[in-house]
């Protein structure tokens, strides 16, 4: 999505990579297969993940699994997030804003190269932002619209000028639509893409893995693992069997939650678990009938007993938010509270709006959360006193196609995973949740454009607004839970990213 980052978990999803034919963990070196995986000095990974690309483009395509797979990886920004949600240097050692706050100086590193092997420069840098103005087609080139100017004052010297004062840009600067790309390396961005980072571009097996390699070029510290192959599996169990079966050395993101009890009091393995930004959203059509009734949407979102539904779905793993906001968000507000499950008060409105008479279409993307939690909401709804067609389209194509362009959908499950998503969801009327509200995109922009505790005070006022409008019910925020084998070092413990930084991990 960003889309909002789909998650595709992203996607996003999200937050947010099958083997390739040797076995995992060996991964291969010049095609060749290593000995086995787990030995210490095995620098060969393997990463199992779910949510294939359908491109490796995000330029012209939508979903988190471009990025979780390329950012940071193969492609670097100017700054980067910590996991402490704080904004780091990257390409960019220090940069200083203007009293008006409208202008960025940016001081970039010396010696990066792109893998094409020209030099990076702030020429590159300037390019790369004012694309995002002019070729990029995705909804989340709206960030870079604050834009006015980007231009090279010298090869390692870069300054931004603003429209307007903006508090989210530096921000977003560390997402997608802040990769450095190569003013000669941009044609073919689907297939063959050029960056700076520690990886370079390997392989793609359609419908099985990416393979990545240590870039040899690499400006910065150099990764441990110089072959790292990214495996996408669509059963949970598959996934579960792979790293049982030491094909595959991680679990980049557990799809079965209740499974977890198979690796744990294992010595084998070891269980991470901490927070994202993947909101799982049962978005509405906002944009036609019948969820364009506000009562409609209120009637469902009485309906859902989000308690019952994590337990039964998710294996009571994530966190229940109530709006569009993770807890790691300074402006986040528990929002639980503004619509309690109360059955009674559903039915009366299913019956008051007459809604009952036309099934809803609960269009959900062929992802593990998304099956499981839409036939829990399925469910619910019906015994609420609606009529529900629950129809699984296969992701990423179908599901793009059918929800997100065309916004052929009454209701869908999908997990947000870009960070600080509200905006991109909602304050676009033309995005697929297809939602129009003058005041909340008002609010939206004067956060924007306010002082940090502005900011922080109309965000919070937003996302209540958006919570008691019902412009979708918030289900639960994904939990980050990752199984590996004992001794890989560097797992993220929250995944507040787009990205899943490989040159973090090593091998005790």
């Amino acid at each position: 999505m960003k889309l909002s980052r789909f998650a595709v978990a992203a996607g996003s999803v999200v937050l947010l990579a099958v083997t390739a034919a040797c076995s995992a963990g060996s991964g291969t070196s010049n095609g060749a297969a290593t000995t086995g995986a787990g030995g210490s000095g095995d620098t060969s990974l393997t990463v199992g993940l779910v949510a294939e690309p359908v491109s490796l483009d995000f330029t012209t395509k939508d979903g988190a699994a471009i990025p979780q797979a390329l950012l940071d990886n193969v492609y670097e920004t100017l700054v980067k997030v910590d996991q402490s949600g704080e904004l780091k240097p990257a390409l960019a050692t220090a940069w200083k804003v203007s009293p008006d706050n409208k202008t960025y100086t940016f001081d970039l590193v010396g010696n990066a190269k792109f893998t094409n092997g020209t030099t990076f420069t702030a020429k590159d840098a300037a390019f790369s932002i004012n694309r995002v103005k002019s070729d990029w087609t995705v909804s989340l080139k709206a960030a870079m619209d604050v834009v006015a100017d980007a231009k090279a004052l010298s090869d390692t010297q870069l300054q931004v000028t603003l429209s307007k004062p903006s508090n989210d840009w530096l921000y977003k600067m560390s997402t997608r639509i802040g990769a450095m790309m190569s003013q000669t390396g941009v044609t073919d961005l689907a297939n063959k893409p050029v960056g700076t980072g520690p990886y370079v571009f390997g392989e793609w097996k359609r419908g099985d893995s990416i393979n990545l390699k240590a870039n040899p070029d690499y400006w910065g510290t150099k990764p441990f693992f110089q072959n790292v192959t990214l495996k996408y599996f669509k059963d949970p169990s598959a996934l579960n069997n792979a790293l049982l079966t030491g094909t595959i050395d991680v679990i980049g993101t557990v799809q079965a939650p209740e499974s977890l009890q198979q690796f744990e009091n294992n010595d084998k393995y070891e269980i991470t678990e901490g927070t994202t930004n993947g909101e799982v959203v049962l978005s509405f059509n906002n944009g036609k009938a019948p969820m364009n009734n506000l009562k409609v949407r209120q009637a469902v979102r009485y309906a859902i007993n989000h308690k019952a539904l994590l337990d039964t779905c998710w294996a009571g793993r994530g966190t229940l938010i109530g709006s569009m906001v993770p807890p790691t968000d300074p402006w986040y507000e528990d929002l639980t509270g503004l619509y309690p499950f109360d059955l009674e008060k559903a039915k009366a409105l299913v019956a008051e709006t007459g809604v009952a008479a036309t099934p809803l279409r609960l269009r959900v993307p062929s992802l593990p959360y998304a099956t499981s939690c839409g036939q829990v909401v399925k469910s619910q709804l019906e015994q609420a006193g609606f009529k529900v067609t629950l129809d699984e389209l296969e992701f990423p194509a179908v599901w793009l196609t059918t929800v997100f362009t065309n916004a052929d959908y009454d209701m869908s499950i999908v997990a947000h995973v870009e960070p600080r998503d509200l905006p991109a969801v909602f304050g676009n009327p033309k995005y697929y949740t297809r939602y129009d509200n003058k005041q909340l995109q008002a609010d939206l922009a004067a956060a924007d454009a306010g002082t940090p505790q502005e900011q922080v005070t109309l965000m919070k006022k937003a996302a209540r607004e958006l919570s008691q409008d019902a412009a979708a019910d918030f289900l639960f925020l994904l939990p980050n839970l990752i199984v590996a084998e004992k001794g890989i070092t560097g797992l993220p413990k929250n995944a507040i990213t787009e990205s899943f930084r490989l040159s973090d991990l090593s091998r005790g």
